[in-house]
């Protein structure tokens, strides 16, 4: 388990839900309970960190043939080689040098590197970036460079075009950023393919008389999504199984309890019982896809699916999820499932690709294919030693273009590189709804935040060091 969530950065987003004291103090209550809560959704990938570190051999270099290829760590950087400092780092790792095909760059997190003349890059992991600490004076010279695979709820400012264009390479969710993680949770088109849990309709209906056609599984409750209201209007119209600490009102067998279980066989084995699984993100953003939209696919079970507004691009083919944006009442979709449950005909359909091995999406075949990074695989590069050399690359071809008397390339971040829209009521919910006020907080926190970020922008602007209270003045001004 990474150690991320034993530093929370309070400051840093204290002030989301009002200037009140009692504003700030329930902002307090939450992220606490957020970034606990966010421990264990998860389960499938903790964190990037974790990622890394299971790529790693004993000396905590990569151990494998692939792109980045760690040369060795060296006590000095002289001018030969480009530094590449994180300065809000994913690992541990104090100095390497790493190959990236042609080219060599050292690659640290120690920060007493910042003025070095050979320092051409600054990476930043976008959970752990910090307003309080930034590398500024920046240098022309100096890019700066975002790797962020998480949804807004870890760090809303950097959601925003005023943030994100401050960074040259980006790395995100979004399939417009520089190297698209898109598919991050996603470890090969064989493992959608695979029938290792599937279940033969015949047993899932002779199951259906003790376990309800829906299963819900979420222990982070009231996300931006608000999907816990969703579910909690689409059960008055269908039994649906929760397991999880949301909803909650089916325990799982004893052993399966822990969060860190989430990957068990039995677990696996639970969940591929049923015909339908609520596949419910924490956000709503463009290609914001996880391990929920996944893990039913693998499992032979059919996705009941809320959240990125793209998801028909990533479909194994036209007929194997259900889109929520597709219903305009719980009530509606609640029908249309009860109407699948009982006529097998209707239902398999959403399972014919499943059971013959074709996935159709070529845009999904192609990007598989072409991707340079590997999910759960220690015989490829991991995405995070790919942001390196593509950093690493770049910095390179600007280096290689100086000696030719060539003007350098400028790479910048875009507005779709990372962005979520403002959270939306569902407009079933009544305003005097108790359960409104999660949602209502979020939305809060997405107005703060637009302020946050073009204050940032501001201050970076202005390329002078800043403290937390000049930026929390700025923010507060109005």
């Amino acid at each position: 388990m990474s150690n991320r969530f034993a530093r929370i950065p309070i400051w840093d987003n204290l002030c989301f839900c009002g200037t009140g004291v009692l504003g700030i103090f329930l902002q307090v209550v939450v992220e606490l309970g957020q970034f606990e809560k966010k421990k264990v959704e998860n389960t499938h990938f903790q964190d990037s960190r974790q990622r890394k570190e299971e790529y790693k051999s004993s000396d905590g270099f990569p151990n494998k043939p692939g792109l980045l290829k760690t040369l060795g760590r060296i006590p000095e950087v002289n001018n030969k080689y480009p530094i590449l400092l994180w300065w809000s780092p994913l690992t541990g790792e104090t100095g390497k040098l790493g190959q990236c095909g042609i080219d060599t760059c050292f690659f640290t997190i120690n920060k007493t590197y910042q003025d070095h003349l050979m320092t051409k890059a600054f990476l930043f992991y976008g959970t752990d970036f910090n307003i309080d600490s930034l590398p500024l004076p920046r240098r022309p010279s100096h890019e700066w460079a975002l790797f962020h695979e998480e949804s807004p709820k870890n760090n809303y400012k950097l959601f925003h075009e005023a943030t994100i264009t401050m960074f040259n390479h980006t790395a995100t969710f979004s399939q417009h950023s520089h190297l698209p993680l898109t598919t991050q949770y996603l470890e090969s088109i064989e493992a959608l393919k695979s029938h290792k849990y599937l279940i033969p309709l015949s047993r899932k209906n002779d199951l259906r008389q003790r376990i309800a056609p829906l299963v819900y599984v979420q222990s982070d409750c009231d996300p931006p999504s608000d999907r816990d209201s969703y579910v909690r209007e689409l059960m008055k119209y269908i039994v649906v199984d929760s397991y999880g600490d949301c909803l909650h009102n089916k325990d799982l067998p004893q052993h399966l309890k822990n969060p860190t279980t989430m990957d068990d066989e039995g677990f696996y084995e639970i969940l591929a019982q049923y015909k339908f699984i609520l596949a419910f993100e924490n956000a709503v953003c463009e290609d914001y896809i996880t391990e929920k939209f996944w893990r039913p696919l693998k499992l032979g079970v059919v996705p009941v699916y809320y959240g990125s507004c793209s998801i028909a691009q990533w479909l194994p083919n036209n007929k194997s999820a259900i889109l929520v944006s597709s219903f305009s009442h719980p009530k509606e979709l609640a029908k249309y499932i009860k109407e699948l449950d009982n006529n097998d005909q209707e239902y398999e359909a959403f399972l014919k690709w499943k059971w013959s091995g074709e996935v159709s999406n070529k845009k999904l075949l192609s990007i598989m294919k072409q991707r340079k990074w590997g999910v759960q695989d220690v015989t490829q590069d991991n995405y995070i030693d790919v942001f390196e050399c593509l950093v690493c690359n770049r910095v390179w071809e600007n280096i290689r273009r100086k000696k030719k008397g060539l003007l350098p390339t400028v790479w910048q971040g875009k507005a779709d590189h990372l962005s979520c829209p403002k959270p939306e009521v569902f407009n079933f919910i009544l305003p005097s709804t108790a359960w409104t006020s999660r949602r209502d907080l979020w939305i809060s926190s997405f107005e703060q935040s637009k302020k946050e970020a073009q204050v940032l922008r501001q201050l970076v602007k202005k390329n002078e060091n800043f403290t937390t209270e000049e930026f929390w003045k700025l923010v507060f001004k109005d």
